[in-house]
């Protein structure tokens, strides 16, 4: 789902981006709700940041890429950690690249979005290349999001992929 946001675009900076988990819903201006083999998943736009909500059986996990005042945890290159029964992989990298390749980027990965079941991207009045996009799917019992978040003044795509599954016991990972 492509949609058009009607706020101004806030977080300018890519370097203004934190992370946070288990933060409560944010305001949105654009949520999608998905059933994925029994997770519900809501991706949610806020500005030029996201927040998903995952809620399973085994419990529920709350990821939020933000400009978040008075935040101490920037955003990480990488994140691994137990949640309860699930381990949870996050990981971030910025791109650097020119106005004429970030065009081609920009409208390929909102293409990409835009028409996928599981995609919500929104763009940004003022730049056809501002925008924030996230895809989900759920394959082999682990729950995936992908994030893009595009910064055309800077020349910068934050990129974000994240990984949620149920905990394998000790003896079942060797």
């Amino acid at each position: 789902m492509l949609t058009t946001l009607h706020t101004a675009y806030s977080d300018t900076r890519a370097a203004d981006l934190a992370w946070a988990l288990g933060r409560e819903p944010l305001p949105a201006l654009a949520v999608l709700d998905l059933g994925l083999a029994g997770a519900q998943l809501q991706l949610r736009l806020l500005g030029a940041s996201h927040q998903v909500l995952l809620e399973e059986e085994q419990g529920s996990c709350s990821e939020t890429v933000a400009c978040m005042p008075g935040s101490s945890t920037p955003l990480p290159l990488g994140v691994s950690k137990r949640l309860g029964d699930w381990e949870y992989e996050f990981a971030a990298r910025v791109e650097t690249l020119g106005a004429g390749s970030f065009a081609g980027r920009a409208q390929e990965l909102l293409a990409l979005v835009a028409d996928h079941p599981h995609g919500l991207a929104g763009t940004f009045p003022g730049s056809p290349h501002a925008f924030t996009a996230m895809l989900a799917q759920r394959s082999e019992g682990q729950v995936r999001w992908r994030t893009w978040h595009a910064y055309p003044q800077e020349g910068r795509l934050v990129v974000t992929r994240t990984r949620v599954g149920v905990r394998m016991p000790a003896a079942a990972a060797l």
